[in-house]
């Protein structure tokens, strides 16, 4: 137990990096940030693991060995427990005055009228009589409650292991104007946490249409309220193409299949129409992603291929890139662009227009929010405009090619979660809760009754009491018991 303890300790301790620090998990570009402010400090907490404390193989370790240090500690005391179970109570101690809690009294009752009466009070209570005496003894489910408690914790933690070995987690970007998703691959998330057990190759088959989003806000611009309305099919719906509507909400999820898809948060998607020369127009609407939580101002970058162009060399080099910063309620600081609230009041955009080589054709990976600012440093991209843009207005280029700000749509993110193990989570919590509250409210403690016959015909009555825990609350108890008893003193 002490073992289990110290662990309990230890895990509790490499848990609170996991709260302190940000997490690869959940945010990684913030443990970026943390990273390159702390310098040396920042990259050492990162060689030991502390943005990825749940996944370190310290963490781990501790996790196992308080598992196994559990089961070294239920095994002896379960069988303990059923030992005494069965055992009778023990015998009436000899001297009774010697008790914390004692009692005497004179009554003209026969020691067997008293012990029958005493029966009777004891009603219960595990009893066994002993020619004049009466030991009883109450509260084993106090051991009850804490052999359940241990038990609905290890079974806590089986159930973790499991959800982390054949669960997956996902998130996905939805445009919030008809923009679907279905969960066919791992291809289909733009962040993917697959359980130890998941290869992405058996995903919970469901789709999932985002129809409208709307949002409240406080007059600070604090969030008041996010709903999504969507439709999704699973099951047999997939076959007969119905889609079943419903209002997803923070705190709100989908359940369907298996499965919980959550709405998570929101952003806004600029969209650009491109001219060129040549009269040939070009679409984008890319999701921003915010860099200001508050009043949700976004950068992003929209990038555009020239059409009618098939030599690689001539079109790598006229290669067009809208990047900038989007204010969904705009306010001018002189000629810098800011957002001073998260709703769509009075949209505006700064942009920076680059052309030439993007690095999209060199098979490597590239972020869609950001141009790679190494490309600008070579001199392979170059800025040719910027302007503020509101809706419907426009700037051209010294080629002709004109870049129109055509308007704004909602994108929402959703996570999707399969975790089988969930409804045994949710059990074993409570077993825990009640367990627990068994053992804190229930207290071990024996009564001990015995009459005795005097030489001058009289009887002699001693009640003598013992709590095998913590004795608060058991001297009420006693008296009660005791006056019932011995209420025909004389």
């Amino acid at each position: 137990m002490r073992t289990a303890l110290i662990l309990l300790f230890l895990l509790a301790l490499a848990a609170m990096p996991g709260a302190l620090l940000p997490q690869l998990s959940l945010n990684a570009r913030k443990v970026d940030e943390y990273v390159a402010q702390h310098g040396w400090w920042g990259r050492f907490l990162q060689k030991l693991g502390f943005f990825e404390v749940y996944a370190t193989p310290w963490f781990a370790a501790i996790y196992l060995m308080l598992f196994v240090s559990l089961i070294g500690c239920l095994l002896p005391r379960t069988f303990e427990y059923f030992k005494q179970a069965t055992a009778k109570p023990v015998l009436t101690p000899r001297n009774l005055s010697r008790l914390p809690h004692h009692a005497q009294a004179e009554t003209d009752s026969s020691p067997e009228e008293v012990l029958a009466e005493a029966e009777q009070h004891l009603r219960g209570w595990r009893k066994q009589a002993d020619e004049n005496t009466i030991s009883a003894e109450r509260g084993f489910l106090r051991e009850t409650g804490n052999l359940v408690f241990h038990f609905a914790l290890l079974g806590l933690l089986v159930s973790f292991a499991i959800g982390k070995m054949v669960g997956y987690e996902g998130t996905v970007i939805v445009q919030a104007n008809g923009g679907q998703f279905c969960n066919g691959g791992i291809a289909n998330y733009d962040t993917f946490r697959p359980g130890l057990r998941v290869d992405g190759s058996d995903l919970t088959p469901l789709c999932v249409k985002v129809d409208d989003f709307k949002a409240e806000y406080l007059p600070n611009g604090q969030a008041k309220s996010f709903h999504a309305g969507i439709g999704y099919q699973s099951g047999e719906d997939l076959e007969s193409g119905t889609w079943r509507p419903f209002d997803l909400e923070v705190n709100h999820p989908l359940r369907t299949a298996g499965d919980r898809v959550y709405l998570q948060g929101h952003g806004y998607t600029p969209q650009f129409t491109v001219t060129f020369p040549n009269g040939v127009k070009r679409t984008s609407a890319t999701q921003w992603v915010p860099v200001d939580p508050v009043t949700l101002a976004s950068e992003g970058a929209a990038k555009f291929d020239p059409p009618n162009i098939t030599d690689p060399e001539q079109r790598r080099k006229n290669q067009l890139a809208v990047t900038g910063l989007f204010a969904p309620s705009s306010a001018m600081h002189g000629s810098i662009l800011t957002s001073n609230f998260p709703a769509l009041n009075n949209p505006m955009v700064a942009v920076d227009v680059y052309r030439g080589d993007l690095g999209t054709d060199d098979g490597r990976g590239q972020s869609i929010f950001s141009i790679d600012k190494s490309l600008v440093d070579q001199g392979r991209l170059t800025k040719v405009a910027r302007k503020n843009l509101a809706v419907g207005d426009e700037l051209s280029l010294d080629d002709g090619t004109r870049i129109r700000f055509d308007g704004v749509n909602d994108w929402v993110s959703l996570q999707i979660s399969h975790d089988p193990s969930q409804v045994w989570v949710l059990l074993f919590a409570v077993l825990i809760i009640v367990g627990l509250g068994v053992s804190l409210t229930v207290k071990r403690r024996r009564f001990w009754v015995r009459a005795t016959r005097q030489d001058d015909g009289r009887t002699l009555v001693e009640a003598g009491g013992l709590a095998r825990t913590d004795q608060a609350g058991y001297g009420e108890e006693f008296t009660r018991l005791a006056t019932s008893l011995l209420i025909k003193e004389t």
